[in-house]
């Protein structure tokens, strides 16, 4: 029965990391170098320097310097924008470590695995966000921010601590996307078509006159 709690508690923590690295990958790293320092995570070998002082003080700087950056309307975007190439495969090598000690396929399966939950849930998070942002007001982008941080912190307690909550959540959240995504990506399809049309419309010059030469004849 332990062997049995500690496969679905590695699972969730899986999934987890890869889930939590597509929507803020700092916060991630914060929380499972903090969980494993003070022992309240026991972290597989290949995760153990995540515990590192140094470690911790850069994942808070960087956390600290995301905070601000994305609840900046438009900073927000271009952010989601730099962090596609570290996010996703970050979640791929979090996820890969994760399952500790196993074989090379199974490391390269949680891999996969990590890796297709960090591009789901950042691709989710910054076609979000891109729709927000045609709202003027920056009320919608704090509160998403904050939203998408609680959401990190509450759903990497889960996976520590109730694994099958949090897996329960996670398909809930999987089958919100299929349905959400789609419309997120006609939504900015029609915003990117006005706005081309808009700058598209510039008023035409008026016709020349005729030589007088021409008027003559």
């Amino acid at each position: 029965m332990d062997s049995y709690h500690e496969l679905v508690r590695t699972i969730a923590l899986t999934l987890g990391v890869g889930w939590a690295s597509g929507i803020n990958l700092y916060a991630a790293l914060l929380v499972l170098g903090i969980a494993g320092a003070t022992g309240d995570l026991a972290l597989p070998p290949d995760l153990q320097v995540l515990a590192s002082p140094l470690v911790i003080g850069a994942a808070g700087l960087m956390y600290g310097v995301e905070f601000f950056a994305d609840k900046t309307p438009g900073v927000d975007s271009g952010w989601d924008a730099l962090h596609t190439f570290i996010r996703i495969p970050a979640g791929a090598l979090l996820a890969a470590g994760a399952v500790g000690e196993v074989t090379p396929a199974l490391e390269i399966a949680a891999g996969i695995l990590g890796g297709g939950m960090a591009a789901t849930s950042h691709v989710t998070k910054a076609g979000t966000r891109l729709l927000i942002n045609t709202s003027p007001e920056p009320f919608s982008n704090w509160t998403a921010s904050v939203a998408e941080d609680v959401a990190v912190f509450g759903g990497l307690w889960a996976a520590l601590n109730q694994p099958w909550l949090f897996i329960s959540l996670l398909v809930a959240f999987l089958v919100l996307v299929a349905w959400l995504l789609p419309r997120v990506f006609r939504a900015l399809r029609k915003v990117g078509g006005g706005i081309l049309r808009l700058f598209g419309r510039r008023p035409r010059a008026p016709a020349a006159d005729p030589p007088a030469s021409l008027e003559r004849q």
